[in-house]
């Protein structure tokens, strides 16, 4: 297993600045999600990792060795691709071996080192199929065994899942995890579903316009986003504009109407702020009970999972989650009465 870290990564094409200063570390054997809109550079420092793409300025390192400027195929860096990149004219055996044959490997060896691979992906006895006879959970798997079969030091993973359908989408990512987790290679993934690098990373960091907006674990990144960009884009919070305000030593968000206590981390009363909520934070209350506001049911749509309810807090517009049989009995066109915990609300200075 081998540590990975970028310094200070500035990648520029053209007049259009991709990376602006880009430096991470990830740990032996940890699952790194790089996350993002696209066109925020996080496929940029994948191909930066592997060598596929020269860097302007600034540092790779695999656990403290410099391997900036070593070619990609010296680099021992497995790398899966959006779109697998198979070889349609060869088999199973021959798309998994291909980098062991041209690293000159003995043709046993590939032999045993693929039925390995194939094993780990679930795929022992495909060998002799063709590429166009499998589905595209099964064409992900080789990619992936062909990746490991090399025992590389680094996994990197370029959005693989984006083209497969929900379901088979949702099995892959978890046997990806688990496999991950038992050869602990050390493993980039790139993706810009906010699902996919809450349910499978270690560590996430979240990108924009080519610089770090926020890192850190999947809970905290998601609880206490660090921005109004990393609140809307990382499981969209609902947005609250007001004043800061304080009242016996106690922090409220004030905009007349709806009062909202707070952890207070800085800022005066009186400061334009803006209050980051998720809507699952919310529970009903009665109209007297503590931290209670009024809210307006307008709309009620079943997801399957959850109730939104969809109306508005005070004279701000308000999208809450709601499970549970209850949510089924509130009635659109109503007033209820809501309240969220302290430490469940993010406030920046506007």
């Amino acid at each position: 297993m081998a540590g990975l870290r970028v310094n200070d990564l500035k990648k520029s094409f053209g007049d259009h600045e991709v990376l602006k200063g880009v430096s991470f570390e990830v740990e032996s054997g940890k699952f790194l999600s790089l996350l993002g809109p696209s066109g925020c550079g996080k496929s940029t420092i994948l191909r930066i990792i592997c060598g596929l793409e020269t860097a302007d300025s600034g540092e790779v390192l695999v656990d403290e060795t410099d391997i900036t400027r070593v070619r990609p195929e010296k680099r021992n860096i497995g790398m899966v691709f959006q779109n697998y990149a198979l070889f349609p004219s060869m088999n199973v055996a021959k798309n998994v071996g291909y980098g062991l044959k041209m690293q000159k490997v003995a043709q046993d060896e590939i032999n045993r080192r693929v039925s390995e691979a194939l094993e780990m992906v679930k795929l022992g006895g495909y060998e002799t199929r063709r590429v166009r006879q499998l589905s595209g959970g099964e064409q992900q798997r080789v990619a992936l065994a062909r990746a490991l079969v090399t025992r590389p030091n680094i996994l990197l993973l370029d959005e693989p899942l984006s083209a497969l359908d929900r379901k088979v989408r949702a099995e892959m990512q978890y046997e990806i995890r688990n496999l991950q987790r038992q050869i602990g290679t050390t493993t980039v993934f790139v993706t810009h579903d906010q699902e996919e690098a809450l349910t499978m990373s270690d560590q996430i960091i979240l990108l924009h316009d080519g610089n770090i907006e926020q890192q850190g674990d999947p809970h905290t990144i998601y609880s206490q986003p660090a921005t109004i960009f990393a609140s809307d884009f990382l499981g969209k919070a609902n947005l609250l504009a007001g004043k800061l305000a304080c009242e016996e030593g106690n922090w409220f968000l004030t905009d007349g109407k709806v009062k909202i206590r707070l952890n207070h981390v800085g800022g005066k009363e009186g400061d334009e702020i803006k209050a980051a909520v998720r809507g699952e934070y919310f529970e009903f209350c009665e109209e007297g009970a503590e931290g209670a506001n009024p809210f307006r049911l307008e709309k009620k749509i079943f997801t399957g999972l959850a109730w939104r309810l969809i109306g508005r807090l005070g004279n701000q517009p308000m999208d809450i989650s709601a499970l549970g049989t209850a949510a089924s009995e509130l009635e659109e066109d109503r007033d209820y009465f809501v309240r969220i915990r302290p430490e469940n609300v993010v406030y920046y200075n506007v």
